[in-house]
């Protein structure tokens, strides 16, 4: 573990050496690379924390608001949010974000890195098939076969189909939390306006950690202080530091090059999985995993071309 530790930390480190650059394109390319490289961790991180996942988002959301707190204050960003106009959304949004956390992370526990996030990437293109019930928009014919792909991507991830299968189940979960983040990414579509992005976090992180106070009487014997490290990096690098490096790139890419871009996050997990975990994908995983990420791709490049 003191391995999985030493990596997060020279990644980190890496953000402060480099990047003393004048070109400001290649800056935020870089940002935002880092951000998906940081985002991404959660998946090795899923893996070698042993803690029960609603105990482990619990504390994950308690650090990453404590640092995103920091952040607001040191900005001077202020904190008001018309709750009257967005409240509901924001309660929405943090029970979403709290499934899609808890469930990603039982699907990490229970399959593994490949499937966890690569079922997980599947929620691009639930967004868009939800996005009409939310949308003034239509679904258009590509989105059916695009659809129709995804399926079949799955379908190679899956080991056998059987319920009573743990990674079978992994994946389902994958799915869910897939469904759950598309969810919270519609809602908080509708209410953009609200705050900053950091802000609108805050509040999320503050309703999750509400709503997953029972779940200590639920597991009442754990122990903490073996993940604790772990915690703290997934807190901090995967959680504030990831969402807020990729929040910051919106303001010189579209958000259509920034979900491109995004496409990268299983790919960077995946390696970490083969590096720190010894975890390698069968064919079948690689297979599945090409037909969804190319799919993820090509959806994101023809949302680019509608928005130019």
């Amino acid at each position: 573990k003191n391995k999985l530790l030493k990596f997060f930390f020279n990644i980190v480190f890496s953000l402060f050496i480099g990047l003393n650059t004048k070109n400001n394109n290649l800056y935020y390319i870089i940002i935002l690379n880092l951000a998906m490289l940081f985002i991404s961790t959660s998946g090795p991180l899923g893996r070698y924390i042993s803690l029960p996942p609603p105990i482990t988002i619990w504390f994950r959301s308690l650090i990453a608001i404590l640092c995103l707190i920091s952040y607001a204050l040191l900005k001077k960003t202020s904190f008001k949010i018309n709750l009257n106009n967005h409240g509901l959304a924001l309660f929405l949004s943090g029970l979403f974000i709290s499934l899609h956390w808890i469930t990603y992370f039982f699907a990490l526990q229970w399959s593994n890195v490949t499937v966890g996030m690569l079922s997980l990437f599947t929620y691009p293109i639930i967004t868009v098939l939800l996005e009409p019930l939310f949308m003034p928009t239509k679904l258009k014919a590509r989105h059916i076969i695009f659809g129709i792909l995804i399926l079949i991507g799955v379908f190679f991830l899956i080991p056998n189909f059987d319920f009573n299968n743990k990674a079978t189940q992994g994946l389902l979960m994958g799915l869910f939390s897939a469904l759950a983040y598309s969810l919270r990414n519609l809602i908080l579509k509708k209410h953009n306006s609200m705050a900053d992005g950091s802000i609108q976090m805050i509040y999320q992180l503050f309703i999750v950690i509400i709503l997953l106070l029972p779940v200590f009487f639920i597991y009442s014997d754990y122990q903490i202080q073996s993940d604790l490290p772990y915690l703290l990096v997934l807190g901090f690098i995967t959680t504030a530091l990831g969402h807020t490096l990729f929040l910051s790139s919106f303001s010189h890419f579209s958000i259509s090059t920034a979900s491109i871009i995004s496409s990268i996050q299983p790919l960077f997990g995946i390696i970490m999985g083969i590096i720190l975990l010894n975890e390698i994908p069968n064919f079948k995983n690689v297979i599945g995993g090409i037909i969804i990420l190319s799919t993820v791709v090509i959806e994101s490049i023809k949302s680019k071309e509608k928005d130019s």
